[in-house]
Parts: structure tokens; sequence; C-alpha cells
């Protein structure tokens, strides 16, 4: 049987590995399904979130939701499109307990600084919700700078 240590060792190996196919975003089982039922690749998720059409406050708590539409057309000077693709995602804040080292910090975070919850395909125009007020978007943009300084 394995001691303790080498099925931490394994596990770091497996986190790792995840990680850097994924470009250090997290992916839940629930998202990984997901991405499987609407035919989503980890490229095209991480598109939507660095390029969203529309960004709202998700359905769960502290979470984000943006969104993409598929294909964008021109008509009358108008843009319209018959899908969107949704992203809910979460900002892994870094927690600093006693004795931590930023090293271990990054292994606590799987090394990320995001986790995707969902992603979905929506057929048609979803209709326009609260957006995120500009307050909560300049402190997330200061939180990610905050969280690149502390992972450098």
């Amino acid at each position: 049987m394995p001691s303790y240590q080498d099925f931490l060792k394994l596990a770091r190996e497996r986190q790792e590995k995840k990680k850097s196919s994924t470009g250090g975003v997290l992916f839940t089982n629930h998202a990984e399904y997901k991405m499987k039922q609407y035919s989503l690749s980890a490229q095209r998720i991480k598109t939507v979130m660095r390029n969203p059409k529309r960004r709202e406050e998700g359905i769960a708590k502290d979470t984000i939701a943006v969104m993409q539409p598929v294909s964008i057309k021109h008509k009358d000077g108008k843009e319209t499109w018959s899908q969107e693709i949704w992203v809910m995602y979460v900002q892994v804040k870094s927690r600093k307990p006693k004795g931590y080292t930023v090293e271990s910090q990054k292994m606590a975070n799987g090394g990320c600084g995001v986790r995707v919850i969902s992603a979905w395909r929506y057929p048609g125009v979803s209709p326009q919700g609260n957006p995120i007020p500009e307050k909560i978007l300049r402190e997330l943009e200061n939180e990610s700078i905050m969280n690149e300084i502390m992972i450098i």
C-alpha cells in the first residue's frame, strides 16, 4: 500500500499535468461534463473568458458569468447572432495561514487563479441581466493584479 507521501506526490503530478494542459485554469467535473455535452473545448472557454461580449454576476455566490456569441452577423448596421456561449467561473482567492509559503499556496489553489464552474450554449439571444457594477470590476482587476504579483 502506498504511503501518504507517495499519494501526495501522485496527486501533485496529476494537478501539474492538468494545470499545464489547461493553461492554469481549473475545471470542475460539472464544467467538464457540460463542455462535452455542448462540444466546447477548453481553449474556447478561455477565449470566452478573455474576450466576453457581456459580463454579469453569476447565479452562484461570488461567481462571474461571461458570454460570447458563437458567430456575429451584421444586418442593417446591427449585430445579430443565433447562439451564445456562457461560462460561469470564480476567482480563487489565496489564503495566507501561518507557516504557508508562496509555493504551498500555489499547491493549495492548484496553481491557478480561476476555477470554471459551468459552461453552456444558449440558443438565441439571452435577456440582459444585471451587469456587474464598475466598482466590483475594478476590485476584481486589482485583485487579479495582486494575485499575479503574489505568484511571481
